[in-house]
Parts: structure tokens; C-alpha cells; sequence
């Protein structure tokens, strides 16, 4: 499944806007800085209709080691950053998923429905 890269992302808003891809590629990555900068000061970001990223301490918990049962240890509260999508993006998510629903109980009609190839006795 193909990923969409800053890479695409520069060159997509240089096709459309005319812009050096140079110069696209500065303002992307400042505004990445910045979201970065801020989240890393604790302070959340929030970008209307697309989400809010927000700055959390995950809480401690506890580890185990597979390989030696009844060995445990405490894995340290560390921060991480949470995600919510906004309003635009849950609906637009969300017709996706319906969509992809629909193909996946399109195709699975159609491999009950398909009839098996049947086996040839081939001694001889």
C-alpha cells in the first residue's frame, strides 16, 4: 500500500500553486518544526477541521519479559502525543470505511458464490 511522503507533499502544493518546490519545501518543514517546538513546550496544537495533537504523560506501568516468567519490571510514565481528528476528518474517514466495507463484503459474496474447480483423478 503506497504512503504519502513530505516529498509528495511538496511537490502536490508546488503543482498547484505555481511555487518553487524549494520554497514549498522551507514552509513545510517550518510548519513541521513548529508543531514539533510546541508540542515539545507542552503546549497542544490545533488545526481546525483536521484534529488537535495533544502532549500526554502515559502512565507507569508494568513490563514482563516473555522469555523469563515471573521476571517483571516497571516501565516509567513517559510522554507521548495524542491524536484527535476533527469533524472534517472523522467524516471523511468514516465514508472510507463504508466504502471498504462494502468491498469486503462485496468480495467475500462473490468467493462463497465461486464454485471450486473439481479434482481429476489422475492415476493411471
Amino acid at each position: 500500500m503506497a504512503k504519502l511522503t513530505k516529498r509528495d507533499i511538496v511537490v502536490a502544493i508546488s503543482n498547484q500553486t505555481g511555487m518553487v518546490q524549494h520554497q514549498v519545501f522551507d514552509v513545510v518543514q517550518r510548519t513541521l518544526d513548529k508543531i514539533t517546538d510546541s508540542l515539545a513546550n507542552n503546549i497542544p496544537v490545533e488545526l481546525r477541521n483536521f484534529g488537535v495533537f495533544q502532549p500526554r504523560l502515559t502512565k507507569p506501568r508494568v513490563g514482563r519479559n516473555p522469555n523469563q516468567p515471573g521476571s517483571s519490571f516497571v516501565i516509567p510514565p513517559r510522554a507521548t502525543v495524542k491524536f484527535k481528528a476533527g469533524k472534517i476528518m472523522r467524516q471523511r474517514v468514516e465514508k472510507l470505511s463504508r466504502e471498504l466495507k462494502e468491498a469486503s463484503d462485496h468480495k467475500a459474496k462473490i468467493e462463497t458464490r465461486a464454485p471450486t474447480p473439481a479434482r481429476e483423478n489422475s492415476q493411471g
